[in-house]
């Protein structure tokens, strides 16, 4: 397997070889380049560059020495960096404590608290046979199993949330879950529930624990229980460099360098619950090299009309975090921003079809003089008019400022550990630069570009999903529901009334806690079926029809 890795790289060095010689001499240092910035973001000791880690850091330390080296200087808030904080969900906190008759439990091995738990402290003597005011309540989820046995839309979880929220007006003052039955539950602790805070502990007891205290039902249980949930948070970093030519204008650059690290997130395409490196040489060690030769390129050419703001962007995978984090907190004046350049994944140009997509045409009309097909082009263009989609130039499309979005198409290896530097097209990727740099040239001394609104795409893949609600989930947002980024006309939010800003709160009989209750409602109903929508607009709860 070794010696094949091998020779598919010497075959690979061999046919940029060839390929270089047909380059121009500033091109083969472009070139040249590209291939190490991406070698060097790629490599494994970086670790995936997962937002937060170790590898981020280090691919942050590289590109601001980069910068430096090219004369970019800082324009971030801390230097060149601008950090920002990745909710991560939420985590047991280290007060958490659980005595049965004197027997202490370990919080994440004998038991858990489910995240909606307030922090509360509880000494009682209940008996599981007795649901009392004031005392705890026990839930064998084998009677619940039993009671639903014929109920095709049940969902475990929701029923358990639902349930303590009566078990609230009934004054018990905890619900404590367990299962008697040889069925597997498979609940777990989950920090990425954002269900609102109920006013009583939730927790759920394993099955050891339960067999050994709770089989007598009707004996006097001796419990000193205390909860505690607290915030998960990581810290992300974009890196920001500037060019100032002292212009009215800026013209904006970006890229985003975080990756998957090992898969943490739940993003890996691998299907394996094998342990590997998701070193991300396209997605997006590829945008980010040119990146940084744009900005060497830029630094010394006659290009002076506006000045060039280059942002590497973290937490991309995450839900645009990064770049929606600067748009809320720029650098400069977004008013003075000329247009906005988004390249991601543009490494694996295909030699065969030749061909890139360019997106955001539609975001400018100066957009169809300088985005040409023409003989002198190294590919062909395909356009999309589109001012949204699955990367970083969608921030900047909603604060109304021109984008295009360079892009050499997926592959098998997207979002998996096999996308590595040796499969880069580093002549496609020097042309797609040159590309850039050409389309910045014909802009140079034209006039501010102006702004039109597009169609709207999602900013993720709906995958198998039967229906959709048609708006760009707020991915950033960390209370409980699903926030609305924006609403494409002739979609089922959009005839439902829900607008951008809005929270939902509940789709037909899912409540919508998070993100993963969204894609469960999208998994779970049918086109054409109509169902209640709960929403949130600013103070006000409101209820609608919704049909898909």
């Amino acid at each position: 397997m070794k010696q094949q890795t091998l020779l598919v790289v010497a075959f690979i060095a061999l046919t940029l070889t060839i390929q270089a010689q047909k380059l121009k001499k500033a091109d083969k240092e472009t070139m040249a380049n590209l291939q190490a910035h991406v070698t060097y973001l790629a490599d494994d000791k970086l670790e995936g560059r997962r937002t937060g880690s170790k590898g981020e850091q280090l691919a942050m330390e590289y590109i601001k020495s980069q910068f430096e080296k090219n004369g970019i200087t800082a324009k971030g808030t801390n230097g060149y960096y601008q950090p920002f904080t990745v909710n991560d969900g939420k985590q047991l906190g280290a007060e958490n404590y659980f005595s049965i008759n004197d027997n202490k439990l370990q919080p994440g091995k004998d038991y858990f608290p489910f995240p909606y738990s307030p922090d509360k402290n509880i000494e009682a003597m209940p008996a599981i046979i007795l649901q009392e005011h004031d005392m705890p309540w026990f839930v064998d989820l084998k009677d619940v199993f039993a009671d639903n046995k014929d109920n095709p839309h049940f969902d475990l979880e929701t029923y358990i949330y639902d349930n303590a929220k009566k078990a609230v007006d009934k004054l018990a003052t905890a619900i404590i879950i367990y299962n008697s039955s040889d069925r597997d539950d498979q609940l777990k602790f989950k920090g990425k529930d954002r269900s609102a805070t109920l006013p009583i502990p939730v927790v759920y007891v394993t099955k050891p624990i339960a067999d050994k205290f709770f089989k007598d039902k009707s004996a006097p249980l001796d419990m000193h229980l205390k909860t505690s949930i607290v915030e998960k948070t990581r810290t992300g970093n974009n890196v920001v460099g500037y060019i100032d030519n002292g212009a009215a204008n800026t013209v904006i650059l970006g890229a985003h360098f975080d990756h998957l690290g090992y898969g943490e997130d739940g993003n890996s395409m691998l299907r394996t619950a094998e342990k590997q490196i998701h070193n991300g040489a396209d997605d997006n060690a590829s945008g980010t090299a040119a990146l940084i030769e744009l900005g060497r390129l830029l630094k010394t050419s006659k290009l002076t009309a506006n000045n060039y703001l280059f942002i590497a962007f973290s937490g991309e995978e995450l839900g645009l975090l990064g770049s929606k984090y600067f748009t809320a907190n720029p650098t400069i004046n977004l008013a003075n921003a000329n247009y906005m350049i988004n390249m991601d994944m543009v490494g694996r140009l295909d030699e065969t079809k030749k061909s890139i997509s360019i997106g955001g045409f539609g975001t400018s009309p100066q957009w169809a003089t300088v985005i040409t097909n023409n003989k002198k082009n190294y590919f062909s263009i395909v356009t999309d008019s589109s001012g949204t989609g699955p990367s970083d130039h969608t921030s900047f499309y909603q604060k109304q400022i021109p984008v295009l979005f360079y892009f050499t198409g997926t592959h098998t290896d997207y979002h998996k550990p096999d996308d590595d530097a040796h499969k880069i097209n580093y002549t496609g990727q020097t042309y797609i630069v040159n590309h850039i740099v050409n389309v910045i040239t014909q802009l140079n001394k034209q006039p501010k570009l102006s702004f039109l609104p597009t169609r709207e795409k999602t900013t993720r893949s709906t995958g198998s999903f039967k229906v959709t609600l048609g708006v760009m989930p707020d991915y950033s947002f960390t209370g409980t529901g699903l926030k609305i980024d924006g609403v494409t006309e002739g979609r089922p939010a959009a005839a439902a009334g829900l607008k951008a800003g809005d929270i939902v709160l509940t789709i037909g009989h899912i409540n919508i806690s998070n993100m993963d209750a969204y894609m469960q409602a999208l998994q779970t109903f049918e086109k054409g079926q109509t169902v209640k929508i709960m929403y949130k607009r600013g103070d006000k709860t409101q209820e609608g029809n919704l049909t898909f």
